[in-house]
């Protein structure tokens, strides 16, 4: 037999063969969670949803970088032998305009995001008393900004979970929180783009006063609740 004619299937075999192993390999996601205290957690006395997604994320087989700024110092449990990944962009306490003010220091050092969580947004504006208007205008703001750092992510946005119902009753929170659970589906279809889709996952509907720490923050049950429906969503994602 000549060398070419051995040569040939010998070349396309090794071609074949390399094909399979990329296959096989997942591709990794880079996920910024975003937003304020509900995000960063401070266990135990309340904890993120960040921990118990990415654990069922490494279970089912997706392989995933959080993403963020920030990074969660807890010892959480290994999951597959792996350490949690603890980076993030949740800041305790701060409002849209914070956050808005804040995102060119991301874009400037971060890894580009291929999904971005924004939990609760406008929560803490209203909490603080700015007004419903501004602080739509600053997630508007955030979203765009984020589709200028890379224009095929794709964003989430929180119908938020409720806080507890009394403070929901008698706070400004419970009066613009309706106010948002109507009006963010037509903002998030009005900010996606042909490259970039603006999700919006109902993390309202089924959340009780039992999953909640305080007034306003998840204990155990809320963040596995939270995370149960981002994975869920995510899981459509990556596929």
């Amino acid at each position: 037999m000549s060398m070419r004619k051995w040569l040939v299937p010998l070349l396309v075999l090794i071609v074949i063969a390399s094909c399979k192993k990329s296959n096989s390999e997942p591709e990794i996601k880079k996920i910024m969670p975003l937003g304020a205290s509900r995000v960063q957690g401070s266990p135990p006395a309340y904890i993120s949803y960040r921990y118990n997604l990415w654990k069922k994320l490494r279970l089912n087989g997706y392989n995933v970088n959080f993403i963020g700024g920030e990074v969660d110092s807890e010892i959480y449990p290994l999951v597959n032998e792996k350490e949690f990944d603890p980076h993030h962009e949740g800041h305790s306490g701060w409002t849209s305009g914070q956050l808005l003010a804040d995102l060119p220091n991301w874009t400037s050092r971060l890894d580009t995001p291929d999904l971005v969580l924004y939990s609760s947004p406008g929560a803490n504006d209203i909490i603080d008393g700015f007004s419903y208007e501004s602080a739509i205008e600053n997630v508007v703001d955030i979203v765009k900004g984020l589709q200028s750092f890379n224009p095929e992510v794709t964003i989430v946005l929180e119908k938020m979970a409720p806080g507890h119902s009394l403070v929901m009753m008698i706070g400004p929170l419970g009066r613009s929180h309706g106010r948002l659970l109507n009006d963010i589906d037509s903002l998030a279809s009005s900010l996606t783009t042909i490259s970039s889709e603006v999700l919006v996952i109902d993390m309202a509907t089924g959340f009780t006063d039992s999953m909640l720490a305080d007034p306003i923050h998840y204990n155990q049950d809320g963040a596995t609740f939270i995370a149960n429906r981002y994975y869920s969503l995510l899981e459509t994602l990556m596929d």
